[in-house]
């Protein structure tokens, strides 16, 4: 059954919030939070924060193409967080936090660039959208402490004041794509 499912990658500012996005969103059957992109084999949190390393934290979603599309995805990634800043969400600055897709195959590389046009030429941002779309390197897996955190720890100050409303804000936008509660 899983050889059905597909894998998207994407670093869209702090995994934290953007894992508690897509726990929300029908057909996603698991998220793990990482890092992808640089060159150090299997950093860790504190190497990467030291932006020294090149890896953006980002997740991997596995989902079933049957439920939701690529495109999607894609959509709820983009719209979830700021594509048009560069190395930075929010109060989170460094490359660790840029806004980039990593593409498993030739058809998530042009979906992505399907998707990214459409959303520039729509307007949707008054600036353009600076996310980066780049081949899929070796994905790390972050610290178990780093996984479903937002699940796990809802009243720490950053899920409380960062992460809830981004979440919030989500629910309402995708009503639609929501996992049955």
């Amino acid at each position: 059954m899983a050889e059905q499912f597909e894998t998207a990658t994407f670093g869209g500012g702090c995994f934290w919030c953007t894992e508690a996005v897509y726990q929300q969103l029908r057909g996603v059957k698991s998220i793990t939070s990482g890092y992808c992109g640089g060159s150090v084999p299997k950093p860790t949190y504190e190497q990467v924060c030291s932006k020294r390393t090149g890896h953006a934290e980002v997740v991997q979603v596995v989902f079933d193409p049957r439920e939701i599309s690529y495109a999607d995805v894609l959509e709820v990634f983009f719209r979830t967080h700021d594509p048009t800043t560069v190395d930075r969400q929010g109060n989170d600055v460094g490359p660790q936090y840029r806004s980039v897709v990593f593409y498993h195959n030739d058809q998530q590389r042009r979906t992505a660039e399907q998707v990214k046009a459409a959303l520039g030429s729509a307007g949707v941002y008054a600036a353009p959208i600076v996310t980066t779309i780049e081949p899929m390197t070796e994905f790390y897996p972050a610290e178990s402490y780093h996984q479903n955190y937002y699940a796990s720890n809802p009243r720490q100050p950053y899920c409380s004041f960062v992460i809830a409303p981004k979440v919030e804000k989500f629910r309402e936008a995708f009503a639609d794509k929501l996992v049955e509660a």
